[in-house]
């Protein structure tokens, strides 16, 4: 970690986390209707801690009820995605275990989701579709793992068509399908090499702890958070269709942002 940083999450991070903790729990407990105020900032400092630098390309969908389906790199991600968006995410089961992650996760309204049960998945479409239906946008790693960042695994689908049905009996007649890429294209300024990209993504090889040192250790990361064109999704479209044509977005993306070819509507931030 370097010395900026250590004295950055002394000095800025931990005060901000003393007082932020306890007021987002209260304001989740009261169902106050800004919420996302202090989850946003949480990831803004988030992305100076650990050396993020996000630029954005279009906007996410906002009003109306909004399924955002990604791929996935990084635990980083939710970081990046979450300083430039109002979004829940939904996480594995395990996050909510884990120490400090897991309590920050809640006071988000993070959605988890147990992979090995197979009938988890009507509470979490439940859980999902409530949200959506008071216009509010949930963010799935549709690709259900992580990769390295150079392409995109098939979407499941499984989820996103529960979603469907689950705002239908919300009460809303459609949710938008926002597509959105995530691409790490530089470190330290230079593109990233196939290699380096160990440095940034979660692979199975590597444990927790020697991922976390990685990004503590290493150098800026540039990454692309890019909101495709959201598609509507109704109660008699097929989700397999929608899910394969946001899969396609998404590709599409990444492949143009790895190869350094700049999609219109970026904004640093």
């Amino acid at each position: 970690m370097t010395i900026f940083r250590a004295l950055f999450f002394i000095v800025v991070f931990v005060p901000f986390l003393i007082i932020a903790i306890p007021l987002q729990w209260l304001i989740l407990k009261l169902k106050l209707p800004f919420w996302q105020a202090i989850p946003r900032t949480f990831h803004k400092l988030g992305c100076i801690f650990l050396g993020l630098r996000v630029t954005v390309i279009g906007r996410p969908a906002t009003g109306r009820p909004t399924l955002l389906v990604s791929n996935h790199v990084s635990w980083t991600d939710i970081i990046a995605v979450g300083s430039v968006a109002d979004v829940t995410f939904v996480a594995k089961r395990e996050v909510g275990d884990w120490p400090f992650v897991g309590m920050v996760a809640r006071l988000q309204r993070t959605i988890f989701v147990d992979r090995t049960r197979r009938h988890d998945a009507g509470r979490t479409s439940r859980e999902m579709g409530a949200h959506m239906a008071g216009g509010n946008a949930v963010l799935l790693f549709a690709e259900g793992q992580s990769d390295i960042g150079t392409h995109v695994l098939p979407f499941r689908s499984a989820l996103i068509g529960a979603a469907q049905h689950a705002m239908i009996d919300a009460g809303a007649s459609e949710v938008l399908i926002q597509p959105l890429t995530i691409a790490y294209t530089r470190l330290q300024g230079l593109p990233v090499s196939r290699n380096e990209r160990s440095l940034i993504a979660w692979i199975k090889s590597k444990s927790v702890k020697q991922n976390i040192r990685d990004i503590l250790s290493g150098p800026v990361k540039d990454v692309t958070v890019a909101f495709g064109v959201p598609r509507p999704l109704t109660e008699t479209d097929n989700r397999k269709l929608v899910s394969k044509a946001a899969e396609q977005d998404v590709r599409a993306m990444l492949v143009a942002l790895n190869r350094g070819q700049k999609l219109p509507g970026s904004v640093q931030v």
